[in-house]
């Protein structure tokens, strides 16, 4: 069955669907509250089936994946935990495919709980976007689905479910879908993954959501209850603590471990090539609530690509990334032993990976490259290649999304309503369409769409995941040529659970 949700949509609902407290989704879809309207495009309709069959190219390769979603025990490095994830180490299997690949992956759902899994950044067809009560029924505990989908574009993606809180555990991946046509010029390649970590250090990821939402955004410091003297982020004044000068209010969570690619600081990762080789490394935010600063110490890094798109390429001496946001960088290396930092933004702590191409004394856990305090670039800075960039057009239809709320109480909202209350936000095909996402809060948020990139106004940078500072507006236009209904939403998890997301959705 498919549905399409007029009011009353709550993705916090569908979190609850997967068993979590203070949520109704299970409720809401027993009682019919995801309601069929006729005037939208559901995720079972032939509109749905045509852009993908227009996607798909013949004589494709099929590429499978099993994924397992269960109870885990991870190694960080010394630090032992139980958590939820697809594999026995703190990312699931990585999918590679190429650009016009069918990609058939089967979930088996070994949790306690409901699941899911979302296709962060695909331009996939709707009905295979992993939105439980928006596309889809939710994978039941003990229970089977399987994605099948063409990935159309080239670049660096992940997956994740999109129930609840889930992501702030270890149930995220990478998936890359190669370019048949890329010319290389690089000598090996790196997979980078960033987390903030706090499941099994002493309190769940949805114990922490029922604190925020029952304490008023008071009550925790990494993941720990503090009596309420640490407000989550704010101050007993009101003012936020977790404080960056490139973001504002930085986030509500102060973890307790900042991880590259599933280790700690203090056992890092070692990623090894030759002197002077260059290597291409795809960087993968998939924190919950933290933003990462990232420099290779001794070095300065040329971006190429973000959110899978190429940009005309910049060197910086350090790059800063969003939750969901990715970028892959290119980086000719020197002969020796140097820091891969990725400094918790507005935060205290870091991840650290050892990058190792000879001799040389390793660096400590908690060495800062002077990198990092010199030239910072924020992704949706960069310009657009030609050969991505859309074409110069007026748009039809304009949509503002104002971004409210606060930690008092912990509530946040687009255009001053949760997503339970909220009206869909309509398209038709073929229409070129603007969003201006403004922000009314002291916090940052990064904004992400499902099912399309977008186009960031200014420079033409395409991406699906795009940071909005507080008190400015972002604006951003996409082509409307991916039938369906599609979320776009705050990827800090906390923020979304708690309403900051909509629905985009297709008229038919």
């Amino acid at each position: 069955m498919s549905v399409a949700v007029t009011r009353r949509r709550l993705l916090a609902g569908i979190a609850g669907a997967a068993g979590l407290a203070g949520t109704a989704g299970t409720a809401a879809w027993a009682s019919g509250l995801f309601s069929t309207d006729p005037t939208l495009v559901t995720s079972d309709s032939a509109l749905v089936a045509d852009a993908e069959a227009a996607r798909s190219r013949v004589g494709a390769a099929t590429v499978t994946a099993t994924l397992t979603p269960r109870p885990v025990t991870l190694d960080l490095g010394g630090t032992t935990v139980q958590t939820w994830g697809y594999a026995e180490n703190a990312s699931g299997p990585l999918i590679r495919a190429r650009a016009g690949d069918l990609i058939r992956a089967e979930v088996v759902n070994q949790l306690p709980v409901a699941t899911s899994v979302h296709w962060h950044g695909i331009a996939l067809r709707n009905d295979m976007d992993g939105v439980p009560g928006l596309t889809q029924q939710p994978i039941a505990p003990g229970g089977r689905h399987t994605y099948e989908f063409t990935a159309p574009d080239p670049g660096t993606y992940f997956y994740h479910p999109h129930s609840g809180v889930q992501l702030d555990r270890a149930l995220y991946g990478v998936l890359v879908v190669d370019d048949p046509a890329e010319p290389g010029r690089y000598d090996t390649e790196w997979i980078v993954v960033l987390d903030d970590w706090v499941d099994g250090t002493g309190r769940t990821p949805d114990q922490i959501l029922s604190s925020l939402q029952s304490m008023g955004g008071a009550g925790h410091m990494g993941g720990m209850d503090m009596g309420g003297m640490d407000m989550g982020g704010m101050d007993m004044g009101g003012m936020e603590t977790m404080n960056s000068p490139l973001l504002g209010g930085a986030g509500d969570v102060a973890y307790p471990h900042y991880l590259i690619n599933g280790r700690v600081p203090t056992a890092p990762a070692v990623l090894t090539a030759k002197p002077r080789q260059r290597v291409r490394i795809r960087i993968v935010n998939a924190a919950s609530d933290t933003a990462f600063r990232i420099a290779l110490g001794g070095h300065r890094l040329t971006v190429t690509h973000t959110d899978g798109f190429p940009v005309t390429p910049v060197t910086t001496d350090a790059l800063l990334l969003g939750m969901g946001e990715r970028a892959d960088v290119t980086v000719e290396l020197n002969d020796g032993v140097f820091p891969l930092v990725a400094a918790a933004e507005g935060k205290t702590g870091q991840a650290l990976a050892i990058v190792r191409t000879g001799t040389g004394v390793p660096p400590t856990a908690t060495g800062r490259p002077a990198e990092l305090d010199r030239q910072v670039l924020s992704t949706g800075t960069l310009d657009a290649t030609d050969a991505v960039r859309l074409a110069d057009r007026d748009p039809d239809r304009t949509h503002r999304l104002t971004l409210g709320g606060a930690m008092m109480p912990y509530r946040w909202t687009i255009n001053g309503t949760t997503f339970d209350e909220s009206e869909p936000l309509l398209v038709r095909q073929g229409e070129r369409v603007r969003l201006e996402f403004v922000n009314r809060t002291t916090m940052f948020h990064p904004m992400h769409l499902h099912g399309h990139t977008f186009a960031v106004a200014g420079t033409g940078v395409r991406k699906d995941t795009v940071i909005v500072l507080p008190n400015q507006t972002v604006t951003v236009d996409l082509d409307a040529d991916n039938p369906g209904q599609w979320m776009t939403h705050c990827h800090n998890i906390y923020h979304a659970e708690t309403g900051m997301m909509a629905n985009l959705a297709y008229q038919a």
